[in-house]
């Protein structure tokens, strides 16, 4: 990071391009000095003195020309998003008139805000912790209701709570440790040392409850992955179209149409569905290279996703033995929503012979489905929503984690906590066990900041945008 925690720094807050409005902010022990200078009330007599108070006027250059009509609003330090003197300004829209106004304030002293910059502030002043403030860029960055409902959760503090309340069982457990090495001569009688194993095993309970939250914490943030996969001319590509509600893919009548994989997300429930239509999968003579290899991405795709959504054709008179040497070939057992499409094309009493048949051959869900004439779409969309919330946690409680780096301390903190189990069991010294218990909330306390670095800090707020 560029400037340091003490100079003033000044962004555009508001996403760049045209629009109606426009906010710019200036941070740092500078900002009400150079508000003073770029700003004149409308009414010139006003002295522009109080904070919190929103002030309407202009933003000035040096020769005192108007450069847009504005309002103003000015926070003291320990009381604003940073923690630190600011002031934000509300002016009109447009790329011009705001690349002026910044240019007026950085050559009035203000350096341009490096990104998650204001956030880094806020942290380092004690207004937020770490995991509050890493729920700032998951909330700019959530695209659907889930992910938003779990970064405001995370936000509002109620992961930090949690990690802060296992952190202080810990804590009260070092000390009962560490009590015990101040007098080495006494051994640790059986009913003490069932007690420590008590205490360190409500620990690791806590801590892997939340280690284990992030799969689902990850397909919330990241997507569910649903490949769409089947023989060729199946109509994947057809239900791809209609699961998106537009036509992305090529549909025509020819088998191996689909030579590569098409990937779209949706919004299905409040959730990130990533869609991939993948080529046909068919063995035999005929397959050119591009189809070949197309089918070999679609393998490789089937195994990274959450869910397979395998269509058939039932108009196909070998479909049912087709599938069951295909899902057997392919090495998938589970994971499978099995979808019989072109209804459209069997009379009505088969269909219920069809459905019956397939599950009784086979412990797999199945639906029917006509892409050609949308039937049974609503009830496939309905079994998609039903299996992604079956594997999903409850939010109302906020105990879940969505990042990557949270679930790596809570990991490595496992590890010295098991270690500190051992320890105890083997009757070690208690030195050695406070020793891996230190390092057990060390791990945790990185989660909040409590212990924190430079690099680490880099790490976190370079995926931030400006202005964040």
């Amino acid at each position: 990071m560029g400037n340091t925690n003490r100079d003033t720094i000044a962004a555009l807050i508001t996403p760049p391009g045209e629009g109606g409005l426009g906010a710019i902010r200036i941070c740092g022990p500078r900002s009400f000095t150079i508000i003073k200078k770029l700003f004149r009330p409308s009414d010139r007599k006003k002295a522009i003195d109080k904070i919190f108070h929103l002030y309407y006027g202009y933003i000035v250059d040096n020769k005192d020309c108007i450069i847009d009509e504005v309002t103003m609003v000015q926070m003291p330090r320990g009381k604003s998003y940073t923690g630190d003197k600011q002031v934000e300004i509300f002016c009109h829209g447009g790329q011009f008139v705001l690349k002026r106004i910044l240019n007026e304030i950085f050559e009035n002293g203000a350096h341009a805000a490096e990104p998650g910059e204001f956030t880094r502030r806020a942290f380092l002043s004690g207004r937020i912790d770490l995991a509050k403030a890493e729920a700032v860029a998951d909330i700019v960055a959530s695209k659907t209701e889930y992910a938003y409902n779990a970064a405001v959760n995370n936000l509002l503090g109620k992961l930090s709570e949690r990690v802060n309340s296992i952190r202080k069982e810990a804590v009260e457990f070092l000390a009962e440790i560490e009590a015990a090495i101040d007098y080495p001569d006494e051994e640790l009688d059986e009913p003490d040392k069932l007690k420590w194993i008590n205490s360190i095993d409500s620990i690791i309970e806590k801590v892997d409850e939340l280690a284990k939250s992030y799969r689902a914490g990850k397909i919330i943030k990241e997507g569910f992955r649903i490949a769409l996969v089947g023989r060729t001319n199946a109509g994947k590509s057809s239900l791809f179209n209609l699961l998106l509600d537009q036509s992305r893919a090529i549909v025509a009548p020819t088998p191996g149409t689909t030579r590569d994989y098409l990937t779209e997300w949706i919004d299905l429930g409040g959730m990130a569905i990533s869609i991939t239509d993948t080529a046909g999968l068919r063995s035999g003579t005929g397959t050119g290279m591009a189809e070949k290899e197309g089918q070999k991405s679609a393998l490789k795709i089937m195994s990274d996703s959450h869910l397979i959504v395998w269509l058939v054709d039932i108009s196909h008179k070998k479909w049912r033995a087709e599938l069951k040497s295909d899902i057997k070939n392919h090495g998938q057992k589970h994971n499978i929503l099995v979808v019989i499409n072109k209804i459209d094309k069997i009379e009505k009493d088969q269909k219920e012979m069809t459905k019956q048949t397939l599950d009784l051959d086979r412990d797999i869900p199945s639906t029917l489905l006509s892409c050609k004439k949308e039937i049974g779409l609503e009830k496939l969309k309905t079994k998609l929503t039903h299996y992604i919330y079956e594997i999903l946690p409850d939010l109302t409680d906020g105990l879940i984690v969505t990042s990557e780096r949270h679930q790596k301390k809570l990991i490595d903190s496992l590890k010295n906590l098991r270690r500190v189990k051992k320890g105890i069991k083997k009757s070690i010294s208690p030195e050695l066990i406070a020793f891996d218990l230190r390092q057990g909330i060390n791990e945790i306390d990185e989660i909040t900041g409590r212990i924190y670095n430079e690099e680490i800090l880099d790490r976190i707020f370079e995926r931030f945008c400006i202005g964040k």
